[in-house]
């Protein structure tokens, strides 16, 4: 992406204002750390209440009589059987299977639907959707919102301090609490935690309300990656592209079973097809020995030396105090505790194929 046509976060001022250091992500000038430091803030989520500007993520309301129908072609979703408010994990796939984008897709009444859509991909999804939208009756609007997320595991008790009450909230659930206000119970860190989509006015308020409370601190994208990565969570571009497919990405549990037979979704035929031969690789966490963080891209080889598979994601875990990765191995080599060599530079570090998550994940279910 050129300089120019980089966007900018509205609150851009106040992340300045804290101190925030800006790097490029998917087009947009995100902060990736604030003065305490990656460290520090990740740790921070995990025990107090970590607030994530998250407005480079793109809201969607599909609504009208065919608006269901329109999701049910577009996913692998049952869209209708979803209770008002319930919200479900959820692709958009091409026509071989792969994953173009992953979503949250939540119902808010009987022909209206909020669908969370990932950065890098929100132009091309919306083209997609609005490309289908023209076979049924149903119209696709993208929404000016800011977009804020606050997790960890006093997250619930800061918004209540704030004037938000969270209670009647379920995980994977989401509600309008105000009018142009969308609220969910849901995360990419592993922890209990709500994302807000809100007018700037109301969001700056919002923001300044949560801050005066010393369990919320802003968070950058380094921690963002270093949470989700170690609750096991897959990044779009990365851990799923468009080449990848559900199965082979460990995430057909996202797919009703009576779905996979007889649904009609984009990419069905072929998913099928994945499924009655197997898939060729999977999906894993990768533990390698000792303190130097194995990075996406390394390539991963047998103790023969054959080609093993790769790495997608990789860091270092703040909270489980090693070096932690995910990536795709051959199916043969994919059982937890099977050791692999990660090629860096040259090196090759000894690599333990393992269950994920690597912290476990504390939702709060019920």
């Amino acid at each position: 992406m050129t300089g120019e046509h980089t966007k900018h976060l509205s609150l851009e001022d106040l992340h300045n204002a804290a101190g925030a250091r800006f790097g490029a992500f998917a087009g947009w000038s995100m902060p990736l750390t604030y003065p305490a430091g990656v460290m520090k803030e990740h740790l921070h989520t995990r025990e107090h209440a970590g607030l994530f500007d998250i407005s480079h993520m793109k809201l969607f309301e599909v609504g009208g009589p065919s608006a269901a129908a329109l999701l049910n072609r577009a996913c692998p979703l049952d869209a209708g059987a979803l209770e008002i408010s319930q919200s479900k994990y959820t692709f958009f796939l091409n026509e071989a299977a792969g994953i173009i984008d992953d979503l949250i897709v939540t119902r808010l009444g009987d022909h209206r639907f909020m669908v969370v859509a990932n950065a890098g991909n929100a132009t091309e999804d919306e083209k997609h959707v609005r490309a289908l939208a023209a076979d049924f009756d149903a119209k696709v609007e993208p929404l000016d919102r800011v977009f804020l997320a606050i997790q960890g595991p006093e997250a619930w008790a800061a918004l209540s301090r704030a004037g938000i009450e969270t209670g009647s909230l379920l995980f994977m659930h989401g509600v309008e609490p105000r009018q142009h206000w969308f609220m969910s119970r849901s995360g990419y860190t592993g922890e209990d935690g709500f994302e807000i989509g809100l007018p700037e006015a109301d969001a700056r308020d919002l923001v300044g309300r949560l801050l005066q409370d010393d369990r919320v601190q802003w968070i950058g994208l380094a921690a963002r990656d270093s949470l989700r990565l170690e609750a096991g969570l897959c990044l779009h571009g990365q851990d799923l592209t468009a080449e990848i497919d559900p199965a082979s990405a460990g995430l057909m549990w996202a797919i009703p079973k009576e779905l996979r037979a007889s649904g009609h979704f984009i990419g069905a035929d072929a998913l099928r097809s994945i499924l009655e031969r197997g898939s060729s690789q999977k999906r894993v966490g990768l533990k390698p020995d000792g303190r130097q963080p194995v990075r996406a891209g390394a390539a991963l080889v047998d103790a023969d030396g054959n080609a093993a598979g790769h790495v997608t994601s990789g860091g270092f875990g703040p909270s489980t105090g090693h070096p932690v990765a995910m990536g795709y191995v051959d199916n043969a080599l994919a059982k937890p505790g099977n050791r692999l060599f990660a090629d860096v530079r040259g090196t090759r570090i000894p690599i333990e194929v393992t269950s994920l998550p690597f912290t476990p994940h504390r939702y709060r279910k019920g």
